[in-house]
């Protein structure tokens, strides 16, 4: 391979990353699913929520709009797209997140209703991809948004995985862990998954809204009593082989393992070898420290790691996600080494709370930034405040969003 200089590496990564998600998009995937598996003849509604409906929802209209009588799209904000002409109903809202919110209860009951209205012999095709945790939410009597915002915000600063705290958000939720399926129990329902999960746990993806819980909420440390005295407030989820799922089908058709594996073949095709595709998990810095090793001590060629990690919050966290984060503390181990460059992406086009989609980084990161007067490195970390820092770097990335939720991707190239 030859040797590239630091823009060659950039655009390298940049395109890989951005033709690799063509095959994860949540258009293409819903499209290509309903071609090979066409609906029945009968009319049908969608539901579509999740940070990817909207691209979910308009692959369903490119393969069968002649099937669909009416829609919904419950989404993040900025992430609702133009749909087009559209001779049918399509009911839009954009909700809270990463945080639920008021508009999260009103997106719970938007739904609700949408549901209540169906003739019982309508089918239902229901699109769900990340974020639907947070997008709708219906609460039991008594439980205020301020009580869920608590939940929240103390989950978050656990530093736990995502599927230890989405089951402990579904112990509270009158819609979540399989229950909203009782409102379907009429219908005949397909339900097509976008998978922002580690190991594609269909119960932990948006909560299992129409899946029964595989586990109960066992966490590694104590409830505080109020999060206790919300559970107790909830009526219990259905098991599995309950008669609300007998007419639910589910497939899969997008993950984190597809992403990575077309990344594979893209940079083979395009002569690299590619020296590791491997699933990430656990502290963002550890991560980012051990990719750098893995980098500095590997050959030449193309590293691939896609998965999700955590940060632990500080009380007052700074600007940047995960994987700024593991970007800053990659860029710390590879200062000053030449010719490797590091992506770390989220592949729906957003990282933490802002709308920056992660970060590109090598060797320099750590010099331009503090010659640009962002400060010290360790400092930006313990303040979970690495956006801040790789923004004066000149190293982040924004796309906009995606179209798609498969968790997080990291490419590392070395000359």
């Amino acid at each position: 391979m030859k040797n590239l200089h630091d823009q060659e590496r950039r655009d390298v990564l940049l395109n890989l990353y951005s033709r690799a998600l063509a095959v994860v998009n949540g258009r293409h995937c819903v499209a290509s699913f309903l071609s090979d598996h066409p609906l029945p003849a009968k009319k049908v509604r969608v539901i579509a929520i999740g940070k990817a409906a909207s691209s979910m929802l308009q692959g369903a209209l490119d393969s069968c709009i002649h099937a669909i009588e009416a829609g919904l799209i419950i989404t993040k904000d900025g992430h609702l797209d133009d749909l087009g002409t559209v001779d049918i109903p399509v009911e839009k809202m954009e909700s809270g997140h990463p945080y639920p919110d008021r508009r999260s209860l009103a997106a719970g009951r938007l739904l609700l209703d949408f549901i209540a209205q169906m003739p019982a012999e309508t089918g239902v095709l229901f699109l769900l991809s990340g974020g639907a945790s947070a997008l709708v939410e219906v609460l039991p009597e008594g439980v205020t948004v301020e009580k869920l915002d608590q939940l929240n915000r103390w989950l978050l600063a656990r530093g736990w995985p995502i599927d230890q705290m989405n089951r402990i958000r579904k112990s509270v939720s009158c819609i979540k862990a399989g229950r909203l399926a009782r409102y379907l129990k009429q219908h005949d329902v397909m339900q097509l998954l976008i998978s922002d999960v580690p190991r594609d746990d269909l119960s932990v993806i948006g909560s299992g809204l129409l899946i029964p819980d595989a586990q109960p909420a066992v966490v590694s440390e104590p409830l505080p009593a109020w999060i206790v005295d919300m559970q107790s407030a909830v009526p219990s989820a259905p098991m599995a082989g309950d008669s609300c799922f007998a007419k639910i089908q589910t497939r899969l058709i997008a993950s984190n393992a597809i992403l990575r594996a077309e990344v594979e073949r893209l940079a083979r095709t395009a002569g690299f070898a590619v020296q590791c595709n491997r699933v990430l998990e656990g502290d963002a810095a550890r991560q980012g420290r051990q990719i750098a090793q893995a980098l500095r001590d590997g050959q030449p060629g193309i590293y691939i790691w896609g998965g999700e990690s955590v940060v632990t919050l500080p009380e007052q966290p700074g600007q940047g996600g995960r994987c700024q984060h593991l970007a800053l503390a990659a860029a710390q181990a590879l200062a000053g080494h030449a010719g490797i460059s590091v992506l770390a992406v989220g592949s729906d086009g957003t990282d933490g709370p802002g709308d920056t989609a992660g970060a590109l980084i090598d060797g320099g990161t750590l010099e331009r930034a503090q010659d640009a007067g962002a400060g010290s490195a360790d400092s930006a970390l313990r303040r979970a405040d690495a956006g801040r820092f790789l923004d004066a770097a000149g190293d982040l990335i924004d796309t906009g969003p995606t179209g798609t939720n498969v968790m997080d991707l990291i490419i590392g190239l070395k000359n």
